[in-house]
């Protein structure tokens, strides 16, 4: 049996999922990470690596929800075949009896009635895979599980992977304050890439809320992993987790830095919003480099342009707003204040986007929760070129 050390340098399957629409961000950032041969699935994109990888990937992937190793590929001909092909997997081998797991993951397949039955077939069969070791069983946790096994099954084709990030990699670890409609974490990374963002021109966002944006745009620009903070990995309670690899890995990173190489700016109306704002930031050496104010977007101090505003107004859907007069506002500041400027907007107030005067160069469709949205680029250019205006 090959110890602990060759098992972490034997090549393994990996998919590493994200949001819908941020796939081709995804791969883009893997191949900045030197992961230049992928493979994009659909909210995922697909890597051959080492347990070395997943550890570096669950750490420095910034558009990454969970990072999957895949355990079992098989083809199913009847709704039993699945209790067969999981009991194929050593389990005792992959995790200790006393952890705790959980089934997760999609079915699409007209092979199985009832939508519940294939994650208590792989329950059942991770049980007695057990039993027969051991002679015990591991709990179930639906809530906080330890480990998470992910069930992909569409029609007779399946895949049983490990999840070894647990929680969705979204849980940074560091915002310690929320407002009513947060932007997740990922989607804010993905957004910052998808952008085109150098990371050396200025970066405004005038409807900062908590400050995710300006986070991950300072975490991008200073090359500090956006999961620094997170101390949890469902990997650590494996059983060939490797201490000292991780170890080696979290302590190689950059943490401190003395300035920023580009200005990072942002403000909201609402001043508990920014005072929470400034509380995330403070967790951070490049907090006091990032100047957030009280005042609305239209007066929002701007460095000059060239540079990128991405902002993430209200929708109209969580939080109470008159779109139109909000967005038709928000086009007469990019037109009057952001000559220079690539301004992005992210919404799903189709009214809105209307109201805003102004014809996009790019539509990207994305979700932010479970809300659909559109992800907008608006040029708004510094005199030498005519403005993207609507006609009519």
């Amino acid at each position: 049996m090959a110890d602990a050390g060759d098992k972490m340098k034997q090549m393994i399957n990996i998919v590493v999922k994200t949001f819908y629409g941020l796939e081709e961000a995804l791969q883009e950032e893997l191949a900045e990470l030197g992961y230049k041969e992928t493979q994009k699935l659909n909210r995922a994109v697909g890597l051959k690596g080492t347990w070395k990888d997943v550890y570096f990937l669950n750490l420095h992937a910034r558009c990454a929800l969970s990072v999957l190793v895949e355990l079992h590929t098989f083809q199913l001909k009847t709704e039993d075949d699945l209790y067969k092909e999981a009991s194929k997997v050593n389990w005792p081998e992959l995790f200790d009896v006393n952890k705790t797991f959980a089934i997760k993951g999609a079915v699409n397949s007209s092979l199985f009635k009832h939508s519940q039955f294939p994650f208590l077939l792989v329950k059942d069969a991770i049980a007695d895979s057990f039993r027969k070791e051991t002679g015990k069983r591991p709990d179930v946790s639906v809530k906080t599980p330890q480990l998470v096994v992910d069930l992909y099954v569409r029609e007779k084709e399946g895949v049983l992977s490990i999840n070894t990030s647990g929680l969705p990699l979204f849980h940074r670890g560091y915002r310690q304050s929320t407002g009513e409609a947060p932007l997740n974490e990922v989607v804010a990374a993905g957004l910052l890439r998808l952008s085109g963002w150098d990371r050396k021109s200025p970066f405004v966002d005038p409807f900062c809320g908590s400050g995710t944006l300006l986070i991950e745009a300072a975490l991008l620009a200073t090359g500090i992993p956006s999961n620094i903070e997170r101390t949890h990995y469902a990997f650590k309670n494996l059983k060939n987790f490797d201490a000292a690899v991780w170890d080696e890995l979290y302590n190689s990173v950059q943490r401190v830095v003395k300035e920023l190489p580009c200005t990072i700016t942002g403000s909201d109306i609402d001043p508990d919003m920014v005072m929470k704002a400034r509380r995330n930031l403070r967790g951070f050496s490049f907090g006091r480099f990032i100047e957030v104010n009280v005042e609305s977007f239209e007066k929002a101090r701007v460095p000059e342009g060239p540079g990128v505003l991405i902002c993430n107004p209200p929708y109209g859907e969580r939080l109470e707003v008159n779109a139109s007069e909000l967005y038709s506002a928000i086009g007469d500041f990019f037109k009057q204040t952001m000559k220079g400027y690539d301004c992005w907007v992210i919404s799903s107030s189709e009214a809105g986007f209307k109201s805003l005067g102004l014809r996009p160069d790019r539509k990207i469709k994305l979700y932010n929760g479970d809300l659909e949205c559109s992800f907008r680029k608006f040029s708004v250019y510094d005199g030498t070129k005519k403005l993207h205006k609507l006609e009519g």
